[in-house]
């Protein structure tokens, strides 16, 4: 079987069911963003040991990924075709792994970091900036065309975990994570 098929040639692509949709689609965007994160997960942990205490989970997510870009990659009218599961539960999941990581640091949160630290920890920020941004074009898509609520919630968490996660490994690299302060103007007397 070869690799190419031709048939996107014109600018267009399949959703699962057969249906034709111009590449430049929303569905094919949101889930697009998704397969991006996917792949910058699989780099991220090709960073890490593969004995990595984060290696399982991090696994988890990208099968649960796949299976959520399917769901996003089926229409309307078509959900009867998908088998796969949806990410049920992948939201508590998240909490709990972003409950454990919080709860080994030895700083509260600080919610406006420079992204940076070292490399696992910068990765972990372009997964999170990515995921804000598929959770943007998902919301999009959610108005238009309503998506289970479970994929909501996932990539929701997602983003809150890959904070978390940047924060873990600047820890354990023995860095300090570098603070962004506001300008605040002074008031007028």
């Amino acid at each position: 079987m070869k690799i190419y098929t031709k048939t996107g040639d014109r600018g267009q692509t399949d959703l699962l069911g057969g249906v034709r949709v111009d590449k430049d689609d929303l569905r094919v965007e949101v889930y697009g963003t998704f397969d991006e994160v996917n792949s910058f997960i699989g780099l991220l942990r090709t960073k890490l040991d593969h004995k990595h205490e984060w290696q399982n989970n991090l696994h988890t997510i990208q099968v649960e990924l796949m299976n959520t870009m399917s769901h996003l990659a089926t229409p309307q009218g078509k959900e009867n075709l998908n088998t796969l599961p949806l990410p049920d539960g992948m939201d508590v999941f998240c909490e709990k792994w972003i409950d454990e990581l919080e709860g080994k640091l030895s700083s509260r949160s600080e919610f406006f970091v420079l992204p940076g630290g070292n490399e696992v920890s910068a990765l972990c920020h372009v997964v999170r900036s990515q995921l804000r941004r598929g959770e943007r074009n998902l919301i999009t898509l959610h108005k238009q065309e309503p998506v289970n609520r479970s994929i909501l919630f996932f990539v929701n968490r997602l983003s809150d975990l890959f904070f978390s996660l940047s924060r873990a490994a600047t820890e354990e690299a023995g860095l300090t994570e570098e603070k962004w302060k506001a300008f605040l103007f002074q008031r007028e007397a």
